[in-house]
């Protein structure tokens, strides 16, 4: 599978965190199996215009999540779903589900972030 990412340097969310959240969404998914190897750093980067740094950091965080293992001689590897609670796996869904709504409504990414941080101030 070839990963479908992409980078936004305008966005309010850094690049890393970007590059961080679309794996996990692919990993969480089930469109990245375990085993699959992700492309090195270096070409990730230059693909996506970032620094090799950016897509280390993002690496780092995936691996400290247990979403993937860096490996030598094999790179960086996913190693399955994150085991998640049952209340967490609902939540995944319900959160599915309003990304769905709102964009049907023609809300855009951002506007659904802004959503979801004013639920939470409000949540208190």
């Amino acid at each position: 599978m070839t990963l479908d990412i992409t980078v936004d340097v305008r966005a309010a969310t850094p690049p890393y965190e970007q590059i961080r959240s679309q794996i996990a969404a692919y990993v969480d998914a089930g469109l990245l199996a375990e085993g699959t190897r992700l492309p090195t750093m270096r070409a990730l980067a230059a693909d996506l215009g970032v620094a090799t740094g950016t897509v280390a950091r993002a690496y780092a965080e995936l691996e400290a999540a247990g979403f993937v293992a860096g490996r030598r001689r094999t790179g960086t590897v996913v190693t399955g779903r994150r085991p998640t609670a049952p209340a967490e796996d609902r939540l995944h869904a319900l959160a599915a589900d309003l990304v769905v709504r709102a964009r049907a409504a023609g809300v855009d990414d951002e506007g659904i972030l802004r959503i979801v941080r004013a639920a939470l101030l409000h949540a208190g």
